[in-house]
């Protein structure tokens, strides 16, 4: 069993590191942000006064924390975990992070003799605590080999995609690809309700069409009743759809669909909706509608 570090217990990571615990992995957890949650000091994780502290204790260490910024001060800052990192230390970071920045992230941690995989994640708090996330990881294959028990602890479809960097290019196609299904399953069922239709019953319908997916199985219901607690933020979506478009620019490709999606997004963090799940996008669209799919027209 693995001696492992993990910074960043939030609504994913909370679960992720309990799976970790429930496979006989011991844990250490940094306090130099927030304090170590009882659920995994109370089942045998160490609590820790700082990321170099964590580092120095364990074989691998695992981040994950909101955005890129976050990422580069636990592994970089003043006592950050590149100053407890040595020879056969690990640093997995399955934040959803900038591909650009993780390369350079890469570089400086193998500047220490430490090795590093990016493996963000997908499937949302009900995958983390199910231990049913997908994990797209960019890194050295001898190194995810190594790192495969872990990982396996936390998800299902586990996949090398190549390189440092690619992990995270993998997880920006991800939030693309769920963003616009979330926005054109809201615009049909905000089309079948301004029409008349019932949309719990349309939704039914198209659950045995070519229509049918994830998002019309999952989103579509939360869309129907309401019911928008996270799940994942909509801040959270536009940092990943701001990575898409910053690449895209960088790039010199268009994203049309991505940048409408964006801005129907914007239009709920407008309306107080930062903290909404992100299928709350149809609130942005009945806005701009005046027309709810609810009784809470």
């Amino acid at each position: 069993m693995a001696k492992i570090g993990f910074i960043g217990t939030g609504i994913m990571g909370s679960p992720m590191a309990q799976n970790l615990q429930k496979a006989g992995h011991s844990l250490f957890l940094s306090t130099h942000h927030k304090p170590a949650p009882a659920s995994l000091t109370d089942a045998g994780a160490v609590a820790l006064a700082s990321p170099k502290e964590v580092a120095q204790e364990a074989e691998f260490v695992i981040v994950m924390l909101p955005d890129t910024p976050q990422v580069e001060e636990v592994l970089f800052g003043d006592n950050g975990v590149a100053q407890g990192l040595g020879p056969n230390k690990v640093v997995i970071d399955m934040s959803s992070i900038s591909p650009t920045a993780t390369k350079a992230f890469a570089e400086k941690i193998k500047a220490t003799g430490a090795a590093y995989l990016d493996a963000p994640v997908s499937g949302g708090e009900v995958g983390a605590k199910a231990a049913t996330l997908s994990i797209m990881v960019g890194g050295d294959t001898a190194v995810f080999e190594r790192a495969l028990p872990l990982l396996q602890a936390m998800g299902k479809n586990i996949t090398l995609v190549g390189g440092n960097g690619d992990g995270q290019t993998a997880k920006v196609a991800n939030q693309i690809i769920v963003a616009l299904n979330i926005q054109a399953v809201g615009e049909a069922l905000l089309f079948a309700a301004k029409n008349g239709a019932d949309p719990a019953k349309v939704r039914e319908a198209l659950m045995g069409g070519f229509a049918s997916s994830k998002i019309l199985e999952v989103h579509a219901e939360r869309m129907i009743k309401g019911t928008f607690d996270p799940g994942f933020r909509i801040n959270l979506h536009q940092k990943d759809l701001n990575l898409a478009l910053q690449g895209a620019k960088e790039l010199g490709i268009n994203l049309p669909n991505t940048s409408n999606a964006q801005q129907v997004f914007n239009t709920c963090q407008a309306l107080g909706g930062g903290n909404w799940d992100h299928s709350a996008l149809i609130k942005g669209l009945e806005h701009m509608a005046n027309f709810s799919i609810r009784d809470d027209k």
